[in-house]
C-alpha cells in the first residue's frame, strides 16, 4: 500500500500546480479596485434615477406650455394636425389636464395603447426612484407609461401617455456614458491609490521581508542587519526594532559561538587538568604528615581547596555546557564557611583592603556547603577586584563587608564592598552571561553562576541601589521540615 499524498505534501507544493498566492501588492491592487468601483456606483445609482426624473420632467414642462395653447384656443379651433405636432414636440400621445370634477383631454394623437406603468411626479420619493430606474433600463423598450403632475394655472393634476422607448434609449446613452466616465475615474483614482500606498507601505514591507528573509539565512552575518531608513512614522519603528533585535541576535549568537569554543576548550584540557590537580594532591597529602605547626594548620585548607578544584573540573568547568548538580543540603555554620572564603582569597588581617564580618557566630544555613561557598566567593573576588582597581588601598576605605541574620524560615546574607559600584549601564543584565563584567579582561560568569546556584536553593540573589560600592542580597529559604528530615536519612 502507497500512502497517497495529500494536498499539502511538499511535492505538490514544489511542484508546477502549487497554488498561486496574492502578494501584498496584488491585494492591494484588488482591494483599491473593488473600493473605488463601490464609490463609483455609489455614484452611478442616484445619478441613473435622476436622469430618469429630469428626463420626465422634462416632458411634464413641455407638456405644460402645449396645455396652456390648447387651453387658451378655442374648440375645435386647433386642426389635428397642429395637435399632433404639439404631441410630437412634447414627445406624448396624450395630453389630459384635470380641474374640479372635469377631465379636459387636450390633445391626443392615434388611439393610444393599454398602459403599462404609472408614475406620480407629484409623490416621488427617492427610494423608490431607484428601482423605477433599473426597471425602465432592464425591462424593455414597447412599454407605455402614464406620467402625472402637477397641472397648470391651479388645476388639480397634469397626465400624459407616452412610449418608455426614448426614455429607455436616452437612459442606455446616459449609463454607458456614465459608466466609460466611471471607468476612466475608477482607473486613473485606482492607480494613484495604488502607487501611493505602494510607495508608502508595499515598497517598505518588502523591503522588510526581504532583509528579514536575508538576515534569517546568515544570522550571524553581521553585513545583513536591516539598516533604517530613517522614516518618523510606524514604518520606521518597526524598522529601528527589527534592527535592534538584529544585532541583539547577532551578539548573542558571536557570544554563544565563543561560549561552544570555551567548551570545547575545556574539555581538550580538563583530562590534565585534572591529571595535575591529583599530582598536587598526592603532594599536598605527603605535607600532611611533617610535623611543623604552620604546614599542619594550612594543610588541611590546601586538601579542601585541592578537593574543590579536582571537583570543578569534573564538573567540566564550563558555566555554557554544565549543569549544576542538585544541592545536597544540610546545616552549616555560616561564620566557619566565611572564614574559609576569607583565607581562600588570602586576605590577611592587616591587610590594605579590610574584611569585616558581622554574623552570629552560632548562624546557621541549610544549604550545600560547597555551592554557597562558591557563591560568597564570586561575590567577595568581585568585590576584592574592584577594590584593588583604585589602589593605592587603606584597610580603613577599602573594605569587604560581610553580614547574616535569620528571619523566621529565611537566612539574609549581604555581601558588599566600598568600592566604585557597579554602573548603571551593566545592571539590565547583571545576571547574564557574558555580558555582567565592568572590568576589563573579566569573564562575566562570577554573577550568573551565583544567581543559578542561589536558585537551585529556591532562594534570591539581587543587588541593592543605594548604597555605598555594590551590596548583593542573598535570601535563602530552608528546607520544610520533611524535605529535612528525608535529606538526614539518605545522609545515613
Amino acid at each position: 500500500m502507497f500512502r497517497q499524498e495529500s494536498e499539502t505534501s511538499p511535492i505538490l507544493r514544489a511542484g508546477p500546480w502549487r497554488r498561486v498566492r496574492l502578494g501584498l501588492s496584488g491585494k492591494l491592487l484588488i482591494l483599491t479596485v473593488v473600493f473605488v468601483t463601490l464609490a463609483e456606483l455609489a455614484i452611478f445609482v442616484p445619478s441613473l434615477a435622476n436622469f430618469r426624473l429630469a428626463w420626465l420632467s422634462d416632458r411634464i414642462a413641455a407638456a405644460r406650455t402645449a396645455a396652456l395653447v390648447l387651453e387658451a384656443a378655442p374648440e375645435a379651433a386647433v386642426p389635428p394636425e397642429l395637435a399632433r405636432q404639439i404631441l410630437d414636440s412634447v414627445g406624448a400621445q396624450l395630453v389630459v389636464v384635470k380641474r374640479e370634477d372635469t377631465r379636459r383631454l387636450l390633445a391626443m394623437s392615434d388611439m393610444p395603447p393599454a398602459i403599462d406603468q404609472h408614475v406620480d411626479l407629484r409623490d416621488a420619493p427617492f427610494w423608490r426612484t431607484v428601482p423605477d430606474a433599473f426597471e425602465t433600463l432592464f425591462a424593455g423598450r414597447n412599454r407605455t407609461l402614464r406620467v402625472v403632475a402637477a397641472a397648470p394655472r391651479d388645476g388639480d393634476f397634469l397626465e400624459i401617455v407616452l412610449s418608455e422607448r426614448p426614455l429607455h434609449d436616452a437612459m442606455v446613452k446616459f449609463a454607458a456614458t456614465i459608466f466609460l466616465i466611471s471607468f476612466l475615474i475608477s482607473a486613473s483614482a485606482g492607480l494613484l491609490i495604488y502607487f501611493s500606498l505602494h510607495a508608502l507601505f508595499v515598497r517598505p514591507m518588502r523591503r522588510l521581508t526581504e532583509r528579514m528573509s536575508a538576515y534569517r539565512e546568515a544570522p550571524e552575518d553581521a553585513s545583513r542587519i536591516l539598516i533604517p531608513s530613517g522614516r518618523d512614522d510606524e514604518i520606521g519603528i518597526a524598522e529601528d526594532a527589527l534592527a535592534e533585535l538584529q544585532r541583539g541576535l547577532s551578539q548573542t549568537l558571536a557570544q554563544k559561538t565563543h561560549l561552544a569554543a570555551l567548551g570545547l576548550a575545556v574539555s581538550k584540557i580538563n583530562h590534565d587538568l585534572r591529571n595535575l590537580l591529583a599530582s598536587v594532591q598526592l603532594i599536598s597529602d605527603r605535607l600532611a604528615t611533617i610535623q611543623d605547626p604552620a604546614v599542619q594548620r594550612f594543610a588541611p585548607k590546601l586538601l579542601a581547596a585541592l578537593d574543590r578544584a579536582i571537583t570543578y573540573c569534573e564538573q567540566t568547568l564550563s558555566y555554557g555546557r554544565a549543569q549544576e548538580p542538585l544541592p545536597e543540603r544540610r546545616d552549616v555554620v555560616l561564620a566557619e564557611l566565611v572564614e574559609e572564603v576569607r583565607d581562600t582569597l588570602g586576605i590577611p588581617p592587616d591587610g590594605s583592603i579590610g574584611w569585616v564580618a558581622t554574623l552570629d557566630r552560632a548562624l546557621t544555613v541549610d544549604v550545600d556547603p560547597d555551592q554557597l561557598f562558591r557563591v560568597l566567593l564570586n561575590l567577595s573576588r568581585n568585590a576584592m577586584q574592584a577594590l584593588a582597581a583604585r589602589a593605592p588601598n587603606a584597610a580603613e576605605r577599602d573594605q569587604i563587608r560581610i553580614g547574616a541574620r535569620r528571619r523566621g524560615a529565611v537566612v539574609e546574607i549581604e555581601v558588599s564592598d566600598t568600592g566604585p559600584g557597579i554602573p548603571a549601564a551593566h545592571r539590565d543584565q547583571l545576571f547574564s552571561a557574558f555580558r555582567a563584567s565592568a572590568r576589563r579582561g573579566g569573564t562575566g560568569l562570577g554573577l550568573p553562576i551565583a544567581d543559578e546556584l542561589v536558585r537551585a536553593h529556591g532562594g534570591e540573589i539581587r543587588l541593592i541601589d543605594g548604597t555605598i560600592g555594590a551590596t548583593f542580597l542573598i535570601t535563602i529559604p530552608d528546607r520544610p521540615a520533611e524535605l529535612r528530615r528525608r535529606g538526614q536519612r539518605a545522609r545515613a
